[in-house]
């Protein structure tokens, strides 16, 4: 008898390999190699009466398009962040640590398009009918007419979808769990992952119905399986949040039928996640405007604008090495922050340790957010407080300029809404247009620290620390 053929294959990224290793040369993960049997059935080369391929008509550009009809799930900030609702025939995957409420969310949603007469169906690979009823009860939910299973084989699953209507949706929680008989693997492994998932999008290409795949993550916040997977579907959607905030973040990575990093804001309660309709509120509550080192910050998600609060503690250090702490921002840019406030500033943090936080858990990605926190930093630094009525943004560069950033007339609105009364940020205003608040124009990083330092707000201890050294204020590069 013949001896089956196997393949070792990297359980983190997917990669294959003639033999076993202790760490993968594609992703450098260790222990993540797993003897498989070579694919068989979905994707397999040589399979066993493979018929001849079809022709199949070719078109050109030009013709009629209309715009993909969308389901709407009624919960705004979910129909925010997948683009205007579900739209039939598409797979979207969530991802999110355990425990952050992916469930919570997809039952919630469940509940509401079945309230408006569609059909939903909710597949559980991990919990039994039970316990997802008692989730439903808890929430409110029980009485909605949502079609629950507990079931992991993917041709018993899309098997009884076929039975009655056409779902409208279909949640897979999650596709870890799942498995199919085409592929001769270990269900969970990558092979399985992704024969699994290529089952349940034909069956959305085929039937119309859209289907929601739920993947766990790994431990550095990636969903766990082969990439190919996060390719295959439409949209890609990451569910963050921090155990010790009570807010959640759905943001878009990837979305075929609409915009990407777009995020929409929920609040854990004991009823569930409800809606927060205004996050930078929620953001800036409970902020101290009268303590040294705090900046708000006006950003953009997506096409949302959403102001919150940088802060920065500068405290001499007693090490040899000064420690640089971030959360919530990226710690390569407070590096690049820091050595631009130390050569055309005059800013000496070289004996300091620098701490900077996001407050509220939020993470920022834009390079906006450079002017903010090199005004916390100083602030901290000469225990001066910012003016609590100004919002600050802009890119610096490695030249010391602040850089202008785009949608900055939102970013004004949004601060205008909130009671801001300036802002200070780049030269961005157009002739003709008026910005909703003053802008206090701000070229280069030497005029920022100089109006600092020079008592151009508000002071808490009324000295000019040594720390930072005059420099002139047109901004030419010091020699």
């Amino acid at each position: 008898m013949a001896k089956a053929k196997s393949q070792f294959i990297c359980q983190t990224c997917g990669a294959v390999t003639q033999r076993w290793v202790g760490r993968c040369e594609s992703c450098g993960e260790w222990n993540s190699i797993i003897e498989e049997a070579t694919a068989s059935g979905i994707g397999a080369q040589g399979a066993i009466g493979a018929r001849k391929g079809r022709v199949f008509a070719l078109e050109g550009l030009s013709g009629e398009s209309k715009p993909a009809p969308r389901i709407v799930s009624g919960i705004g900030e979910l129909d925010r962040v997948t683009g205007g609702g579900f739209v039939p025939g598409s797979v979207l995957l969530i991802g999110g640590e355990p425990g952050i409420g992916k469930s919570t969310l997809l039952i919630q949603a469940c509940a509401t398009l079945a309230a408006k007469g569609h059909r939903v169906v909710y597949i559980s690979g991990e919990e039994a009918v039970a316990q997802v009823r008692l989730r439903a009860e808890r929430l409110g939910l029980a009485k909605t007419p949502v079609e629950l299973a507990a079931e992991t084989s993917v041709e018993d699953i899309t098997a009884t979808l076929s039975q009655g209507a056409r779902p409208a949706l279909v949640v897979i929680d999650s596709i870890q769990t799942m498995w199919t008989d085409k592929v001769e693997a270990t269900p969970g492994t990558v092979t399985q992952v992704r024969g699994s998932a290529q089952a349940l999008i034909r069956y959305a290409k085929t039937s119309g119905a859209t289907v929601i795949l739920v993947g766990h993550v790994t431990k550095d916040g990636q969903i766990a399986g082969p990439r190919v997977v996060e390719h295959m579907v439409d949209a890609v959607v990451s569910f963050e949040g921090d155990g010790g905030h009570h807010f959640r973040i759905l943001r878009a990575v990837k979305n075929r039928f609409g915009p990407t990093d777009e995020i929409g804001v929920f609040e854990m309660t004991g009823l569930g996640l409800s809606e927060v309709s205004n996050p930078s509120a929620l953001f800036l509550s409970g902020r101290d405007s009268s303590a040294p080192g705090a900046a708000v910050f006006a950003g953009m998600e997506g096409t949302r604008p959403v102001l919150v609060e940088i802060q920065a503690l500068v405290a001499p250090t007693s090490l040899g090495t000064p420690r640089r702490a971030v959360v919530g921002w990226d710690s390569a840019r407070l590096s690049m922050v820091i050595a631009v406030l130390e050569a055309h500033a005059g800013v000496r943090l070289g004996q300091h340790d620098v701490y900077l936080n996001v407050a509220g858990g939020l993470k920022i990605n834009e390079p906006a957010a450079d002017l903010a926190a090199a005004a916390a930093l100083v602030s901290s630094l000469t225990g001066a407080r910012l003016p609590p009525d100004s919002v600050f943004f802009g890119e610096l560069g490695l030249s010391g300029a602040v850089r202008p950033v785009v949608h900055s007339g939102l970013r004004l609105k949004e601060a205008a809404k909130l009671g801001f009364a300036a802002a200070v940020a780049p030269a961005t205003s157009r002739e003709g247009e008026t910005p909703a608040i003053p802008v206090k124009s701000c070229g280069h990083i030497s005029s920022l620290v100089a109006d600092i330092a020079a008592g151009g707000v508000a002071r808490s201890n009324g000295q000019k620390p040594a720390a930072v050294a005059s420099r002139p204020r047109s901004g030419a590069v010091p020699g």
